[in-house]
């Protein structure tokens, strides 16, 4: 065959026509050299991945994919400057090829991994039977799904949205709604709310009233009114707030995610659980991060041995694909009444097929007990390697959600490891370095990972004497 042109790198983009290319790569395997800028191709025998990313390539470029998002995307998020093309387990390659070690599973979302064949396959069998068809019609996926979680927790019914904000938007119209339901003859039932510092509800303008930190409310205040932050954990403060006739519900995260990875005490919410049946308020658990397994349990608050009225639900529940979730005891829906609430997408039957797989999975216990075996190690490694630095003040979390707490900015030592092949966030006021890989990772994925971000840590040092 004669010599051909491949656009697999920016400054040869354009040297030659890709349907060509396109079909050459599916007549026969390529092997690709490049000489004076120019690559050439020979007929070997190359694997069908091999080919779809040569194939891939020969399109697209990191460099014209991160062009397109600056030019189409509105700029609500400062993305990172690679590329991300396919994964498996935990690892993840960019569209260059490069490998990483995923710690952040998608925001603690992917909680089986990429590429999970159990939930690729349910994807494959219900797209072929049943995608969308509304909630105006029953289908079997939604109602075997909230079964499975109605049987696996406290709850005695579930309402389905797209995500957890979304399912916090529903869960503070339902405390409302229940005040109003309860009260019958106020002329003014309770209304308000109480949250706490550090916390995250979501970014929707109810569920952002409930979120602490003043930069995601104040541009596009006024929001919803009447809510009341109090110090996560401080006792003392949030009786004195939580009141009957005022205080319609409190929302509380068990385990804060976006704040730092600070985690409740038993006392705490316990406390919490009495205010508010004195008061007449429900007790909302936010376990939208930490909840489904993340912590070692199934929920989070199973740690403390205290019960929600209302539990929201979404980043792992369907292993990827966008879904939330709203469980309530039977009092609190009673409240509810058709057209309250509702949601054209939410609770469809692929989506729900997918999360009762992934439900299955992660609610084996044995599945959980290594969640924890696994968490354990990891403190002890991440101690172990990093204790001993200088910027290191806390190494914390409960399973797999584990906080880093430094006293700089965490921010270059992100970067640091993202260029060594590691993918970790940041939380709390950005000095939190925040591990919630997927929970399928094996130990040695995850002492891989303490050794690479021991190894970035002389970044922070050289971030400090630049300032």
């Amino acid at each position: 065959m004669s010599a051909i042109q491949l656009s697999l790198f920016p400054s040869i983009h354009h040297q030659c026509h890709i349907s060509r290319q396109s079909d050459l790569l599916r007549e026969r395997s390529l092997n690709v050299k490049i000489s004076n800028g120019r690559v050439t191709c020979a007929s070997v025998s190359l694997d069908t991945e091999s080919l779809k990313n040569l194939e891939k390539s020969a399109v697209h470029s990191s460099k014209k994919v991160i062009e397109g998002a600056a030019e189409f995307l509105v700029g609500t998020y400062a993305r990172a400057p690679i590329v991300l093309d396919h994964g498996k387990g935990c690892k993840l390659y960019d569209l260059d090829g490069k490998e990483y070690l995923d710690m952040t599973a998608g925001i603690a979302v992917n909680a089986l991994g990429h590429s999970d064949p159990d939930l690729v396959k349910a994807i494959e069998d219900q797209a072929n039977t049943l995608i969308h068809v509304s909630n105006i019609y029953h289908s079997i996926p939604q109602v075997e799904l909230a079964k499975r979680l109605v049987k696996g927790s406290f709850a005695d019914r579930v309402f389905f949205s797209n995500s957890g904000t979304e399912a916090n938007e529903a869960a503070i119209k339902f405390a409302r709604k229940f005040q109003r339901y309860s009260n019958p003859n106020e002329t003014e039932p309770a209304t308000e709310f109480v949250a706490f510092t550090n916390s995250f509800h979501g970014r929707t303008m109810g569920s952002v009233a409930l979120t602490s930190k003043v930069q995601y409310r104040s541009p596009f205040e006024p929001v919803m009114p009447g809510a009341t932050f109090v110090e996560y954990g401080n006792i003392q403060a949030t009786k004195e707030v939580i009141q009957k006739g005022k205080t319609a519900a409190v929302f509380v995260e068990p385990i804060q995610g976006e704040g730092g990875i600070l985690s409740a005490t038993k006392e705490f919410l316990q406390f919490l659980r009495s205010a508010c049946d004195d008061a007449g308020a429900l007790l909302v658990f936010d376990e939208v991060q930490c909840g489904l397994g993340r912590t070692g349990y199934l929920w989070a608050h199973e740690a403390f041995g205290v019960t929600p009225d209302i539990m929201t639900l979404a980043k792992p529940l369907a292993g990827g694909l966008p879904i939330g979730a709203v469980l309530v005891t039977e009092r609190v829906s009673s409240a509810i009444n058709y057209g309250d609430h509702g949601s054209t997408f939410a609770g469809g039957p692929l989506v729900c097929q997918v999360a009762s797989v992934t439900l299955d999975k992660i609610s084996n216990p044995d599945f959980l007990k290594s969640v924890q075996t696994k968490g354990n190690f990891l403190k002890q490694k991440l101690v172990e390697m990093l204790g001993r630095n200088p910027h290191v003040k806390e190494v914390r979390g409960m399973g797999l959600i584990i906080g880093i707490e430094l006293d700089v900015s965490a921010s270059p030592l992100v970067d640091a490891c993202r260029e060594s092949g590691l993918l970790v966030l940041t939380a709390g006021k950005g000095n939190v370095v925040r591990l919630v890989p997927p929970l399928i990772v094996t130990e040695q994925e995850l002492e891989l990972a303490a050794k690479i971000l021991a190894d970035c840590l002389p970044v922070l040092d050289e971030d400090s004497s630049k300032s």
